[in-house]
């Protein structure tokens, strides 16, 4: 991004940050959603990122994602309340945002999950680096996960994800159900008339990922192949699964999360444990 703002120092941006992460820091879950002051810069992020996603998806995301982004209509030429696009997607899918400072214990985030809330972020990314970011921020939330959240298909993935994750108690159970968010809902990609489209969050937000995911190492959606691949959220994939058929992601990966206990996924592991946390 060019323009004054690209120059904002860090310890500025980190002061605009913990300014924004401030207001829901000590937030109960039926306070209302605080409204942020958004700045001109955060407005020139927002649409720089929008327009170039918004070119991006017509070629690169899957049709379902499409869809359901068009029910929502987040707006593209100003950073909206993140109370506002929760009131729209209650009322399509049932789904509603929390405010959040930061990034969450995976538990926490899944048992929102299970009760049809999405934790989310409300800062930006720094405008030095509008196209992609490791930490989730409002970008993320809403373009990657509020778009698909307006998917029925999709808000029922999201809910089963959270109950894979309350009944589990291991530790390493309640990581590869994160892993396995990881691999499909942050980072799915399936073929559409024979060309890779992405639908996963990661992906579809961030204008880098869309260039590079074409490029990854393609493997067949297998829940137990996931078990054998580790990943780093600092850099773009190179290892990705793909779904022929967005009727194949929601039977393999719903019929994993709906079915899986502690047991199940500790015969599936071997014994073995790997960290994850979805953003």
């Amino acid at each position: 991004m060019q323009g004054p703002h690209a120059q904002m120092t860090d310890a500025a941006y980190e002061i605009r940050r913990s300014e924004i992460a401030a207001l829901s820091t000590d937030l109960a879950p039926e306070d209302p959603i605080p409204v942020v002051e958004y700045t001109e810069w955060e407005h020139e992020v927002w649409r720089t990122v929008c327009v170039d996603l918004t070119a991006r998806h017509r070629t690169d995301a899957a049709a379902e994602y499409l869809e359901s982004a068009e029910q929502l209509a987040v707006p593209l030429d100003h950073v909206p309340q993140l109370r506002d696009v929760s009131g729209r997607l209650g009322s399509i899918s049932g789904f509603t945002f929390q405010s959040a400072p930061a990034l969450v214990p995976l538990r926490e985030f899944c048992g929102g999950l299970a009760n049809s809330v999405f934790h989310s972020t409300q800062y930006l990314r720094h405008p030095r680096s509008p196209f992609y970011t490791e930490d989730p921020d409002l970008l993320h939330d809403l373009v990657g996960h509020g778009n698909v959240l307006a998917s029925d298909r999709f808000a029922r993935l999201y809910r089963l994800a959270g109950n894979a994750a309350a009944r589990v108690h291991s530790t390493e159970a309640l990581q590869f159900i994160g892993k396995v968010f990881w691999f499909t809902l942050e980072c799915g990609v399936v073929r559409e008339r024979g060309e890779r489209k992405a639908y996963g969050a990661t992906l579809v937000s961030s204008y880098g990922e869309l260039d590079h995911f074409r490029s990854a190492d393609f493997r067949p959606l297998d829940i137990k192949s996931l078990a054998d691949v580790e990943y780093d959220i600092s850099t773009y994939q190179p290892i990705l699964f793909e779904a022929d058929s967005m009727d194949e992601v929601e039977d393999t990966v719903g019929s994993f999360w709906d079915t899986c206990d502690d047991d199940s996924i500790a015969a599936l592991l071997g014994g073995t444990s790997r960290s994850v946390t979805p953003h």
